[in-house]
């Protein structure tokens, strides 16, 4: 593993996105995306297994998020900027074609790429996410991402992370210990803060900037949330696409599944068992269930 960087441009200038990659570049990797709070090194347990497999991997932090710099505008944190961003990084990959696997917000991205004409992506993996997305899930993210924690230590910090992602599932000390350790950074004075920029919000300005971009995928009216509809978005995606569902996500209502399968007949879907939103991909049988589909078995 190793982490790299390259440099992307917003209307407020250039700034610099990290990411680990693993195993040997070749023409034909995968991109790792993850979700709206979250960074690339979420991805560390799958990342290796799949290189282990002899494929090459590149796990990028969102712009404003992990080791990748914050924008001087909070107003381009949005999906235009973040499709750009990782446009660039196919760019500098090389590449004609991507497998994508994209958690949450890292799906809709992926999504909005392979909905494009002439689209890089070749094989579409979504954790805990398609076309719709109930606005009551929205408030409950909102809840904790307009908050900026302050840990005196780094053992506070873990815990505030197992009380926030129950909904990821069964996970080892280790396991916690690792998504701590790439959350937070240590200030001077010894305490931790988040790895993300505070100002990213589910605003309704970004609401207004995806409703430009992508049609009327989500709508806001003084600071109400509504539902997120990409349907007319997921009608154009024709690659192969294989979605990883919590049994009790409110994320992904259980209904939409087939409905994505009626438009696109290349959908396939899993369930899995004690988790919401979202699986976290770290146990050897969700590792399992990317390996086969990348495989196409």
């Amino acid at each position: 593993m190793e982490q790299k960087f390259f440099l992307a441009c917003s209307p407020g200038g250039f700034h610099k996105v990290a990411y680990t990659e693993w195993g040997t570049p070749n023409q034909n990797p995968i991109i790792c995306v993850h979700g709206l709070s979250r960074n690339g090194r979420d991805f560390d347990y799958l990342a290796q297994a799949l290189s282990e497999q002899g494929y090459y991997v590149a796990c990028p932090d969102i712009v404003g998020r992990g080791d990748s710099d914050w924008l001087s505008n909070p107003k381009y944190y949005d999906f235009p900027q973040y499709v750009s961003d990782m446009t660039t990084l196919i760019a500098r990959l090389n590449c004609k074609e991507v497998d994508w696997i994209g958690t949450s917000m890292g799906g809709i991205i992926g999504m909005i790429m392979a909905s494009f004409p002439n689209t890089p992506i070749r094989r579409l993996i979504l954790n805990d996410v398609g076309p719709y997305i109930p606005s009551s899930s929205l408030k409950f993210i909102k809840t904790y991402l307009d908050k900026n924690p302050h840990f005196a230590n780094f053992e506070a910090a873990e815990q505030y992370f197992k009380n926030i992602y129950t909904n990821f599932g069964d996970l080892a000390e280790e396991q916690w210990q690792q998504l701590t350790m790439h959350t937070m950074r240590q200030v001077s004075d010894g305490s931790y803060k988040l790895k993300r920029d505070p100002t990213i919000t589910l605003s309704p300005s970004k609401a207004r900037i995806f409703f430009k971009i992508l049609s009327h995928p989500l709508k806001c009216l003084t600071g109400t949330l509504f539902d997120v509809d990409l349907w007319n978005l997921w009608q154009k995606v024709k690659c192969p696409t294989f979605v990883i569902r919590g049994e009790n996500s409110t994320v992904l209502p259980k209904w939409v599944l087939p409905k994505m399968r009626e438009i696109n007949p290349k959908t396939q879907w899993v369930e899995i068992a004690n988790t919401a939103h979202a699986p976290a991909l770290m146990s050897t049988d969700q590792i399992q269930l990317i390996i086969d589909a990348i495989k196409g078995s």
